[in-house]
């Protein structure tokens, strides 16, 4: 049987829905251009880990968290402290597609090194609504759950590296973890009073 979303999104070229495929694809040579080969790589919110896998083909030490196998680590990134993992022990983060589902920045700049890389992935907050009609086009990956937590990656209180808009509607942000850190780590010290 003919259907025309074929023709847009040949089964045969994806293993995700077509713009998904495509934007993950360039993520990654973001990612090559900016972490250094052998650093050691925090991916949050891995999924089916296609993407912690490629980093590692091209030789980062990547551990994956997510709340489902396979990723390394399963569990909440917001429990970091009760995962085993250590503050500050992280080169680079990368959470694609994870911040519009939780309120997670502060773990995410508590686990990397200061001065170390954060990558983000979001749907920006004014053009949610058209990534709800791509994904009933199957277009792109169908959300896990509701985006809570949209934020434009303007307002975050990180240095900004490098900040892209593909079609307008989505955000790719590379971030130095440098301002909130420090915050951050004062926080974490009254919080969990173990963590160093």
């Amino acid at each position: 049987m003919f259907n025309i979303l074929n023709l847009i999104n040949p089964p045969n070229f994806r293993t995700q829905p077509w713009l998904s495929e495509l934007s993950r694809r360039r993520k990654l040579r973001l990612c090559l251009k900016y972490f250094a080969r052998g650093a050691t790589i925090l991916e949050v919110g891995t999924g089916d880990g296609w993407f912690a896998s490629q980093l590692r083909a091209e030789g980062f030490n990547v551990t994956s968290l997510d709340l489902f196998p396979p990723a390394d680590i399963i569990g909440n990134i917001i429990d970091w402290p009760t995962l085993g993992l250590k503050a500050a022990s992280f080169d680079a983060i990368v959470a694609l597609e994870l911040i519009e589902h939780v309120d997670c920045l502060s773990s995410l700049s508590a686990l990397c090194k200061k001065e170390g890389m954060i990558m983000l992935s979001s749907p920006h907050p004014n053009w949610d609504w058209l990534m709800k009609i791509l994904e009933q086009l199957h277009l792109t990956q169908m959300r896990t759950s509701p985006h809570s937590h949209l934020i434009n990656f303007n307002t975050i209180p990180l240095e900004p590296i490098q900040l892209e808009r593909p079609m307008g509607i989505h955000q790719v942000g590379f971030f130095r973890n440098s301002t909130l850190s420090t915050t951050v780590s004062k926080t974490l010290k009254n919080k969990h009073p173990k963590i160093t």
